[in-house]
């Protein structure tokens, strides 16, 4: 007969180990081959835990409102809890939204909960549940379906059928890319569905005939998008309900499918009508399964009479009858009694068709019956029987069939899971393949004396894969007795409350204040006790498994328990020989194990033997080979300590046993050796890094986030864990195994060389294995602290040594759950690199390639280990915790790696440091950084390390290294360890005269921050570079004077590097503020402490200057005249021909270092002039310029509105700016020391006394304060004396005081006292009369006071006559024996001139006559003394 399909489409290529060499982990280095197909053949499977350790899931909870339940009473019906699965259909599709996802439920009484999963992407919102009003949940009652656009959840109750109506994955996202690390779930808008809808729900009628006590049902969606539910009928035929498609409104409706095919279709009311069958109650289904065909349903049942019927939804008719006593040998009794406990399911595969796998219950012992559905051609069916497999397990809790396989889940007569698997085809032996489970903590801990209880329970309850936080939750809410909690505590918050609570119980308990230290211990170790054995029996009652999960599409197997979800991934063929009890073993693994049937054996016993040792191993023997390799002692000396001990307890004569196996061993070594190769890891060549740049974009995103989901990771380190630790029992036995066939020294056994070759080599084989292991055991149970996102610091030194592209630092975020480093490992690194590796050069293209859950799992965990492997080249590892700051871990792992691990020593070396840095430890991370010195250019961390971003080498591998740590060390603030390892690299460097100017710089800088002045001198002075030398010591020098540490400065001897320092300080001097550094002043003691005077008195000199012209202000003045003084003490020291000083240029002040170039109108630079002037001063110039300093701060100090102008003024404008501040006598002082005239002086005070004279109160009160700066000559006491009269007097004092040639002062004061219009005072007036009455009456012309010139006249007329003239000088008057006298007849006929120009003024004409009458009596006095002088000559 043909199968079901008969040309069935060729299936999609898969990833498959033979098909993908580049899956295969790379074979490890040495000779000798492996087992003939390790990993190739899957004999068994491990179960591994899939609950995290993170908060327990987030169930978002609704109500499902139950329409005409609410007083229903059957609501109150109880089923068992029941679970089940659904799994996409290109989940298997490497380029699917959809792959490596699927949905999981539970159900509960009346509670539904709904999980979507994925090992690619973390999804949000991704858990429901659901609470059914007066309704309880049918076992097996959800059924999923998906279409184009929706995913359909079909839901029976005892009372009602829903159908939810969620979005595609595919729907939900624009793109077919996964590329985001989270995504939503399907069910994150399920709190908008309208759960009342009566198009999507519905009560179950009343209908006569429906069994009211079946839990068996079945769903799924019909070729019109309609829902169709089915279910039991008690006279054994099946009701079928029928909800209209979601968007096609429409009448519900059910039918009875009957044997005598009529069909009864009855519309749905309040009282429906219903047709009875005359089939016997034995006819009722026990189990429903229903497989889709186009535009057609077979529903199959399974039924109490033992008999398969299968029936067709569309021509509503029973299409086959098969009666299943035929295919199981069973007593008549069995014939005759109702069948219970019978189960279905079915198998489809485009290939080979429909599988049907049946379970049938006996009291005794089960049997499964495998069918293939077969079709004639007149549309008639039979069952073709494949296999029937018989099964002594007691309760089956469920099967899953695939089209090869059977996976069947037992509860035993100890009430332990089993799983098992098998190959129902070719199987003659009915062996079935083992799934080595889960097991359960141990039920008591033992804590040694030296150990402190809390500490132990704490360490194995909070140990990663021994309880989960819901189980640890649910404890300590019974353990608490009803005291309020926060349960949604995170995994530190959760250990942090159970130790509390503990804590509290125990003080709660204590009645006495006293009791010993052993009470107290045995006091804590009751309660901890009573709380783990709380956790135990929890975590017992969550792992109670409930239903397999299996996908077709990726063959991947889960087992859903009460609380959480476990995988079951193949294992390897050592694992599965050393795990599986010897009962079982069969030709087949010999085979596995070699083609060569002496070896197999061999091996075979080896691995028996082991196992033997395994079971006498003690706890404590056990412990003491953990602790041995953890104290880093050596494993063979505590494999030999524990054989001396199992020899000795030896009662059961094990040993012998063991002795009499090996006997049967050909040739140990051969054995031995082969099973170590199989168990090593090591290779030489490093996986490539990233994904291949030649795939596309997409792909490469795509690819990015396969197995990037946390669970998927959780998985994988769960399964590196597992093979960790069974290898490191298996390497712990081997070594005791040895040191046994050491002991025993038979040369029968093992021959003379072997025996040599024995201690030798494989001892030492074995035991770098060992530790191996356990240092990846270690990692996997090894929690990474949970960091803080800002993690800058730990940037800044990766930035620095330029490890920020690494693969190992991905700058993403820390997760918030906790992980063990491996797990932290596998996701922010490991993972990628192993896809990309994996999927580098596939053959087939990879958008036909399907995922293949054993291989592709088997495949990332044996390259996981290899990434893991200690003794393998990279260290990506040791990389990622640097990178993540997880210091404490890193340090830990090396510790345990270092003293026998001698592969990526200086790495090691590098990254301790790197520990002991952050702990606080400079020294030891120094001697860490240069023992790793040594390695560099020889490990391929080191090489990146030292790795310049634009690839140039500037100097050699190991002094780039040096520099990198440098910089580190620089970055992290520890200059005493930088100099340290400076002096170091200096030997090191040789004649590299470049590399030697860097250290010695870097040497230099840092003596200098820490304030080791002569360090850093000397420092600079073996600095080999002179440009590097001269930036040193301007840094040296600037430095120095920021912290006022002058005195080492200027007494550092400076040799060969004097005009250096004396062209920095000016330098600077000349560049920087004068008032906030005193670089002048440091200058000046610097020439000074080497006598060298004439260059101390330039530079104050040139301070002095610059003060006054750019520092206008009091202090400024001041420190310019203590300049200038300075300067001219410092002449006086030199002999007077030397004392002498270059007047410094504008250069000094304009042209400094580092100034902008003066330019003319066109922008032009213009150029600077050639020919300048040197001028030169002396003592006597010097003097003169302090003298006028001191000028300018006494102007200063009297008027400060002057201090802005004072500062750069000659003496001529110190004058006027005297003169006009009233500082008279200070003026003529500085007019005497500059030989200047005194004229602006008198015209200056002339003016004063004009507007005293003119002015108000005001001004006179004001004349006082400048009138006290000038020294009286007298005081008159003898009436009060007004400011405009003192003034008068100081004028009359100056001119008395001060006379020069031709009366100047005189003139120029009476000229300005005329000028303005003031009379002239008659002191005045009498004072010039005696010394130029001629030049007086001029004056009185030039401002035409013409009766004051008369007058004038007048009087000297009379004068000369000898009339008064002592009051015009005049010391002999007019007389024939007296010196010739003369009047000033030009200025008096100027005056008559001006008189007679207005005749008609009578005043004038009087005048006029005056003066004649004057001059006439003159003329006639004259004649007569002429003639009286001749007359004398005459005699």
């Amino acid at each position: 007969l043909p199968h079901l399909s008969a040309t069935p489409p060729a299936p999609p290529p898969e990833v498959t180990m033979a098909s993908h060499p580049c899956l295969r982990p790379v074979e490890p280095c040495g000779g000798g081959g492996k087992m003939a197909a390790a990993g190739a053949l899957e004999r068994s499977f491990v179960e591994l835990s899939g609950a995290e350790r993170e908060r327990p899931r987030h169930f978002r909870e609704f109500t499902v409102c139950g329409i005409g339940t609410a007083n229903a009473l059957a609501g109150a019906v109880k089923y068992s809890e029941s679970a089940g699965g659904f799994c996409y259909l290109e989940s298997g599709k490497l380029f699917a939204v959809t792959r490596n996802r699927f949905i999981h439920w539970k159900t509960s009484g009346d509670t539904l909960e709904l999980v979507e999963e994925s090992l690619d992407v973390n999804l949000l919102n991704n858990a429901v549940r659901l609470k059914f009003q007066n309704c309880s949940l049918l076992p097996g009652g959800v059924h999923v379906s998906e279409t184009q656009n929706h995913v359909i959840i079909l839901i029976l109750t005892n009372q009602t059928v829903h159908r939810l109506l969620l979005p595609h994955p595919s729907r939900m996202y624009r793109s077919e890319l996964v590329i985001e690390s989270q995504m939503q779930s399907i069910f994150t808008d399920v709190g908008k569905v309208d759960f009342r809808d009566p198009c999507n729900s519905q009560l179950i009628p009343a209908v006569p005939g429906l069994s009211p006590n079946s839990t068996s049902s079945a769903a799924w969606l019909g070729s019109d998008g309609e829902a169709l539910f089915a279910l039991p009928s008690a006279s054994g035929g099946i009701f079928v309900l029928k909800l209209p498609s979601y968007d096609i409104p429409g009448m519900v409706s059910v039918v009875e499918l009957k044997q005598s095919s009529v069909m009864q279709r009855l519309l749905i009311g309040w009282m429906p009508t219903a047709i009875r069958g005359d089939q016997g109650p034995s006819d009722r289904p026990l189990a429903l399964a229903v497989h889709c065909v186009e535009h057609d349903a077979f529903i199959f049942a399974l039924c109490q009479d033992h008999k398969l019927r299968m029936w067709s939804y569309k021509d509503q008719m029973c299409l086959m009858v098969a009666d299943m006593l035929e295919y199981v040998p069973v007593s008549k009794d069995f014939q005759l009694s109702i069948g219970t406990g019978h189960k279905l399911r079915l198998a489809y595969s485009p290939s080979m068709g429909l599988y049907l796998g049946l379970f049938m219950h006996s009291p005794k012992r089960g049997q499964f019956c495998i069918f293939q559905l077969v079709s004639t051609e007149n549309n008639r069916y039979s069952l073709d029987h494949i296999s029937s497999i018989f099964t002594s397990q007691e309760t089956l809790i469920d099967f899953a069939l695939t089209s090869t396989d059977i996976w069947a889940l037992w509860h035993d007569a100890e009430n332990q899971t089993v799983v098992r698997y098998i190959t129902f085809e070719h199987n003659v032996a009915g062996q079935w393949n083992s799934v080595f489970m889960h097991s359960l903590p141990e039920e008591e801990i033992i804590i040694r004396d030296d150990q402190d209880p809390r500490e132990m329970y704490l360490q194995t309850l909070f140990t990663p894969g021994r309880f989960i936080n819901a189980a640890l939750c649910k404890a300590l809410q019974i353990f608490c007795r009803g005291t309020e909690r926060n349960l949604d505590l995170s995994w530190s918050e959760l250990k942090k409350e159970v130790t509390l609570a503990v804590e509290s119980e125990l003080q709660g308990s204590v009645t006495e204040y006293e009791f010993s230290q052993e009470e107290f211990r045995n006091l804590q170790q009751e309660f901890w006790c009573k709380f783990y054995a709380c956790c135990l029996q929890y975590q017992e009652a969550l792992s109670h498994p409930l239903a397999l999960h299996l996908n077709p599409h990726t063959n991947m197997v889960c087992l859903l328990k009460k609380g959480y979800l476990s995988f079951l991934v193949p294992s390897s063929l050592v694992d599965h020989l050393y795990l599986h009890p010897d009962d079982d073993l069969l030709a087949e693994d010999e085979a596995a194990i070699s083609d060569d049937v002496e070896v197999a054996r061999d091996v075979m016993c080896l691995i028996k033997c082991l196992r033997l040792i395994g079971e006498s191993v003690t706890m404590d023997m056990s412990v003491m080979m953990e602790m041995s390799c953890y104290n880093l002692q050596s494993p063979e000396k505590a494999a030999e300590q524990i054989l001396e001990d199992l020899i000795t307890i030896d009662v059961e004569n094990v040993m012998e046993d063991i002795c009499s196996k090996l006997q049967e061993i050909k040739n140990p070594v051969h054995a031995i050796g082969l099973l170590l190769r199989e168990m090593d890891y090591e290779t030489e060549v490093e996986m490539e890094k990233g994904f291949n740049p030649a795939q596309p974009l997409n792909i490469r995103m795509n690819l990015s986030q396969l197995y990037g989901g946390s669970t998927a990771g959780y998985i994988v380190c769960r399964g590196v864990c597992k093979i960790a630790s069974t290898r490191f029992l298996i390497c712990r036995d081997l070594l005791i195994l040895q040191h046994l066939l050491l002991r025993l020294g038979d040369a029968a056994i093992l021959g003379a060389d072997q025996l040599f070759q024995a201690q030798q080599d494989l001892l030492h084989r074995t035991s770098p294995l060992l530790l191996c292991y356990y240092l990846i055991k270690w990692g996997s149970q090894c929690l990474a602290t949970d960091v803080p996102v800002d993690t800058e610091s730990n940037l800044q030194h990766l930035s620095v040594l330029e490890l920020t592209d690494s693969g190992a630092v991905m700058g993403n975020k820390f997760v918030s759950s906790p992980q063990t480093i491996v797990e932290l490992f596998f996701q922010e690194v490991a993972r990628k690199h192993i896809i990309a590796h994996l999927f580098s050069q596939p053959k087939a293209p990879l958008s036909q390639t399907g995922l293949n859950w054993p291989e592709m799992i088997t495949a990332v965990t044996n390259y996981l280990l290899q990434l893991l492997w200690p003794s393998n080249p990279g260290c990506l590892f040791m990389e990622c915790l640097m990178a993540n700051c997880q210091y404490v871990q890193l340090q830990d792992y090396i510790q345990l790696l270092h003293p026998w691990c001698q592969v990526n020593i200086g790495s090691c070396r590098f990254m301790l440091g790197r520990c002991y840095l952050v702990t606080g430890e400079g020294q030891k991370a120094l001697q860490c950084f240069r023992q790793a010195a040594s390695e560099v250019g020889k490990e391929e961390f080191l090489d990146r390390l030292i790795r310049s971003e634009d690839g140039e080498i500037v100097s050699t591998p190991r002094m780039q290294y040096y520099d990198k740590i440098l910089r580190l060390l620089d970055v992290i603030g520890l200059p005493e360890l930088v100099i340290q390892l400076a002096m170091s690299a200096i030997t090191e460097a040789g004649d590299d005269w470049k590399s030697q100017a860097t250290l010695r710089t870097c040497i230099f800088k840092h003596h200098l921050d820490l304030g080791h002045n002569s360090q850093a001198y000397e420092a600079l002075t073996h600095i080999p570079d002179s440009s590097r030398r001269l930036d040193c010591l301007r840094q040296l020098v600037v430095v120095l004077c920021e912290r006022s540490q002058l005195q080492d400065l200027v007494e550092f001897p400076y040799v060969n590097l004097h005009n250096e320092v004396v062209a920095i300080i000016e330098s600077r001097a000349r560049a920087v503020d004068l008032m906030t550094h005193n670089y002048y002043e440091l200058l000046y003691a610097f020439h000074i402490y080497r006598h060298n005077y004439r260059k101390a008195g330039t530079v104050m000199f040139e301070y002095g200057m610059r003060l006054g012209r750019e520092v206008r202000t009091l202090r400024g003045l001041e420190k310019q005249g203590n300049c200038y003084l300075a300067a001219v003490n410092c002449l006086r020291l030199i002999r007077p021909e030397y004392a002498w000083i270059v007047h410094p240029a504008s250069g000094a002040v304009c042209d400094r270092p580092g100034a902008s170039p003066k330019r003319n109108h066109d922008g032009e630079c213009t150029a600077a002039p050639t020919n300048r002037q040197i001028e030169i001063l002396e003592l006597g110039d010097l003097e003169k310029e302090c003298s006028l300093a001191r000028i300018r701060l006494t102007l200063a100090q009297h008027d400060p509105s002057a201090v802005a102008v004072a500062g750069s003024s000659s003496a001529e404008e110190m004058v006027s700016l005297l003169v006009q501040a009233g500082l008279f006598d200070t003026a003529i002082s500085l007019c005497q020391t500059f030989k200047l005239p005194l004229t602006p002086v008198f015209e200056g005070l002339a003016f004063k006394c004009i507007k005293l004279q003119l002015g108000g109160e005001a001004a006179q009160a004001e004349a006082w304060s400048w009138l006290a700066a000038n020294q009286l000559s007298s005081v008159i006491t003898t009436k009060e004396s007004s400011a405009t009269d003192e003034a008068w007097r100081l004028l009359s004092t100056y001119l008395e005081r001060y006379k020069v040639r031709n009366n100047l002062y005189h003139h120029c004061v009476i000229n300005k006292l005329l000028s303005h219009g003031v009379p002239l005072p008659n002191w005045l007036i009498n004072s010039y009369k005696k010394v130029d009455a001629a030049e007086l009456l001029r004056l009185y012309l030039n401002y035409d006071l013409l009766e004051e010139a008369v007058d004038l006249v007048s009087e000297y007329v009379d004068a000369v006559l000898g009339k008064g003239h002592q009051y015009f000088g005049i010391e002999f008057p007019l007389s024939a024996t007296a010196p010739m006298v003369w009047l000033p007849y030009s200025s008096i006929d100027q005056l008559l001139q001006a008189l007679g120009e207005n005749s008609a003024n009578s005043h004038n004409i009087a005048l006029s006559q005056k003066i004649l009458d004057k001059l006439e009596d003159y003329q006639q006095k004259v004649d007569k003394a002429t003639r009286d002088l001749l007359y004398r000559r005459n005699l």
